[in-house]
């Protein structure tokens, strides 16, 4: 069972960079959601009801973040900030081993890994959610960041869970859409 305290849902909208007009805007959606953290001050080896969790909050979070984009998802993201009292391990149980699929399941697909970041940190920390085109790990335009914090998570003994998306990728890419060999 999931102990939630407070889920939070944010929607971007990128118009210009440096007084530059896109050719359209581009929509970012974060799902957020700040749990207990069963395994706090303790170390334990089975870390799968955090597993469960991660697939639990990816079920509940991703359908009301795809309504708000205006075009499909094209991009997808994850990290977990852990508050002091645990481990980064506990984050990473939270993104890796089971929110891909329910993530996947909510845009129609993803072949590409799912970018993320963990690591611990006091409330109001802010965590770099990196973005990656969903089937295309090298698609250079795709690569991209939008960075969260919430000002009274995660506490000692919570983890705040994140989930991003995007329709787009980064406003006006200039660095080519491979690499230069």
């Amino acid at each position: 069972m999931v102990d939630i305290r407070k889920i939070i849902t944010m929607r971007e909208m990128v118009f210009s960079e440096l007084g530059v007009a896109a050719p359209r805007p581009v929509m970012r959606a974060v799902g957020m959601a700040v749990i207990r953290n069963p395994f706090a001050g303790q170390f334990v080896d089975d870390l799968r009801p955090l597993f469960e969790a991660g697939a639990m909050l990816g079920e509940r979070l991703m359908p009301d973040l795809v309504k708000l984009l205006d075009g499909p998802a094209v991009s997808y993201g994850k990290g977990a900030l852990v508050g002091v009292d645990g481990e980064m391990e506990h984050g990473g149980a939270c993104v890796h081993p089971m929110l891909g699929k329910p993530m996947r399941a909510a845009i129609g697909g993803g072949k590409a890994v799912i970018s993320s970041n963990a690591k611990v940190a006091a409330a109001g920390a802010s965590l770099d959610v990196p973005l990656g085109h969903k089937d295309d790990a090298w698609s250079f335009p795709h690569f991209d960041t939008i960075t969260v914090s919430v000002a009274d998570a995660p506490r000692p003994n919570e983890i705040l869970v994140v989930i991003a998306i995007a329709d787009g990728g980064r406003l006006r890419n200039r660095c080519g859409t491979e690499p230069i060999r």
